[in-house]
């Protein structure tokens, strides 16, 4: 029988399809004991609308490898972070035209400041231009905004740094 982990790990998620939610880092632990499987994930935001999905996805996949008692747990502590999406993740955003998010910049502790844009110039991601300009802040999912080349003049998303 394959391991539960490898199982989960090819779970895609659903509103990114070309990342696993391993690479996105929203899958946290997956741990074995006398027959039963519980899954960590952790969502991009506490809103997420496709957490439903995810758990449904992850849980189906697991009982169709033959793990019956399988449980899904979500933490929120410590938040998820962009900074979480693997390297390998970044480049299937980047050849699926998704520009991947830089760095989250460190933060200080106390209140949070509001950024309401990105800090650094935006690659397109089919010219590799920074010569880039958001079209709209917000995309097809709230992690993502519309921009667009001013060297190519094609339109991509961009996924946030969050």
């Amino acid at each position: 029988m394959v391991s539960a982990r490898a199982v989960a790990e090819t779970v895609t998620d659903p509103e990114l399809p070309m990342l696993t939610l391993a690479d996105l880092g929203v899958l946290r632990d997956v741990s074995e004991t006398a027959g039963h499987v519980e899954v960590t994930i952790t969502p991009t935001y506490s809103g997420c609308p496709a957490l439903d999905a995810m758990r449904d996805d992850l849980r189906a996949r697991l009982v169709e490898a033959g793990y019956a008692d399988v449980r899904i747990r979500t933490v929120l502590d410590p938040p998820w972070t962009s900074d979480w999406i693997s390297r390998a993740g970044r480049r299937k955003l980047s050849t699926a035209g998704v520009a991947p998010p830089g760095t989250v910049p460190g933060r200080a502790t106390g209140p949070i400041p509001l950024t309401l844009g990105p800090t650094r110039g935006v690659p397109c991601p089919r010219c590799g231009s920074t010569d880039t300009v958001e079209v709209s802040r917000f995309g097809a999912t709230a992690c993502k905004s519309l921009r667009r080349c001013a060297a190519c003049h094609e339109p991509f998303e961009h996924f946030k740094e969050i």
